[in-house]
């Protein structure tokens, strides 16, 4: 099998979808790997380290596409990468379709396999979206701490307080791997945290876990019940493959005090408020109700390093998989790889995506005809 690693195009993405260290073990078990030349540059990888695995550089994104058939990347495809996918092509990447019904559609209609990280499950678990969730998490907390200085447009809070003054006031929502990581930052810093969380078991797990902080049943009537004492809400709401649900409205956000912050983690699902639209690294905030929005949809981005490797510690062993079975034979040997195909042979195969934009879905099983 030939692997292809293009550079990620899109803006202020500074990860690469592979490490010199999974390309080198590929090309250990006779695999070829073609990688775009800098593809791993901003993540601190040379393309001499490529080499010195073993992999092959290639000059064009255009060239990974049309030697590669297996195609590992960070982020879901943008368009120019789009028109170069084809039906023998397996795209593994992140995807998150159900905040885009352009994007799931016109990859669909290549006919190629995408295979998404944050919708394949493992006994009730999302194993290759946890990494980021945990460096999503942990960022939320530090980068809604620092603006909520003055000079970032921020009410001028300190989070931790300092003695004689009360800290400020955290609420996260969702009490998963983001929602836990965010916590623990938040709580380290010294806030006063609440965490809001439908699951009355994980609701537990957290109280014990993290003594510090707080845990809420959530309802519209108990977040809007916080919400004018709240500095700062962080978004970790997430339903696997599904769009977001909008649990801050509008009007609930008019309850807080100006220069409060929202960091919505969930904008890679569209968001979890009503407000929120993705922004990038460059361009990073807005204000709508006089509340700061952070809605970068690739907040792991920024340290791409420490992000990649994380990533490499999950994917690498489905990218062999990938790269020593066809895709029948894959899902046969690790039925749960199913859960992460999005599409395949011209299908939409993920439900949630499906009930997201209102188009019909077939089960991948069937489409493979695994039966």
């Amino acid at each position: 099998m030939t692997v292809g690693i293009p550079r990620e195009v899109k803006s202020q993405e500074h990860r690469v979808g592979m490490i010199p260290a999974c390309a080198g073990e590929l090309v250990k078990r006779g695999h070829r790997v073609v990688v775009e030349t800098g593809a791993g540059q901003q993540s601190s990888y040379l393309d001499s380290e490529y080499q010195a695995a073993g992999a092959e550089i290639v000059p064009t994104a255009e060239a990974v596409f049309e030697e590669a058939r297996l195609i590992v990347k960070v982020k879901e495809p943008q368009p120019s990468e789009v028109a170069l996918l084809g039906p023998d092509h397996t795209l593994f990447t992140y995807l998150h379709l159900a905040a885009d019904r352009q994007l799931t559609e016109s990859l669909t209609a290549t006919g190629c396999t995408a295979i998404a990280y944050e919708t394949l499950e493992v006994s009730g678990r999302l194993p290759l979206l946890e990494p980021m969730s945990e460096l999503a998490g942990r960022m939320a907390a530090i980068f809604g701490s620092y603006h909520l200085a003055n000079h970032r447009g921020g009410r001028g809070i300190l989070l931790g307080g300092v003695p004689g003054v009360a800290p400020g006031r955290v609420m996260v929502i969702g009490g998963g791997t983001a929602g836990i990581n965010a916590a623990r930052v938040a709580t380290g810093i010294g806030a006063d945290v609440t965490i809001v969380e439908v699951d009355v078991e994980r609701m537990r797990f957290l109280d014990i876990t993290l003594q510090e902080a707080h845990t809420l049943y959530s309802t519209e009537a108990n977040i809007s019940s916080l919400l004018p004492r709240i500095d700062l809400i962080i978004g970790a709401v997430l339903i696997p493959g599904a769009a977001a649900p909008k649990l801050i409205t509008r009007d609930m956000l008019k309850q807080m005090a100006p220069g409060s912050v929202l960091v919505d983690i969930a904008i890679d699902q569209g968001g979890c408020a009503e407000t929120s639209r993705p922004t990038t690294h460059d361009d990073p905030t807005y204000f709508e109700e006089d509340v700061l929005h952070y809605c970068v949809a690739n907040m792991p981005g920024a340290y791409s390093r420490t992000a990649t490797q994380a990533l490499n510690n999950v994917t690498s062993r489905w990218t062999m998989l990938l790269a020593e079975h066809d895709l029948p034979d894959a899902c046969r040997n690790r039925p749960e790889l199913l859960s992460g195909i999005n599409c395949t042979k011209g299908k939409l195969t993920c439900a949630p995506v499906g009930e997201a934009h209102s188009l019909s879905t077939v089960s991948p099983a069937e489409v493979l005809e695994l039966h």
